[in-house]
């Protein structure tokens, strides 16, 4: 299926595409046809050498393409929780874990100064 081209001088990408723009809008030359169908099977026939059609091409293909190093298959590991019914248990486990309330960085009187100072306009 050809597709027309509409030209417009002015989004021209080239000086070259501007002139051949000008000249179709002046009619003096013809508007090529573009078959973007066509043309993309074209590209996919190129896309691919002689080599690569044939058994031996396919082996080297994916000989280049095969990982470098061994791949390891993940193991599944089933964990089972114990449930004790003791409070206590939890209490231990989320003691391990830092509190929320708890500050994450030091942040004294200079800190806050400096960083006042950091923001104001210089003049």
């Amino acid at each position: 299926m050809a597709d027309d081209i509409k030209t417009n001088p002015g989004v021209a990408s080239t000086h070259d595409a501007q002139l051949l723009a000008e000249n179709i809008e002046a009619g003096e030359e013809k508007a090529p046809k573009v078959d973007f169908e066509a043309d993309y099977a074209a590209a996919q026939k190129m896309s691919l050498s002689e080599v690569a059609n044939t058994p031996e091409g396919k082996k080297l293909a994916e000989a280049a393409v095969a990982p470098k190093h061994k791949v390891t298959e993940p193991k599944e590991t089933k964990t089972v929780a114990v449930e004790t019914g003791n409070p206590e248990d939890f209490l231990e486990m989320a003691d391990g874990i830092a509190s929320r309330n708890e500050p994450v960085t030091n942040v004294d009187d200079d800190l806050v100064k400096k960083a006042l100072e950091m923001g104001k306009p210089k003049m």
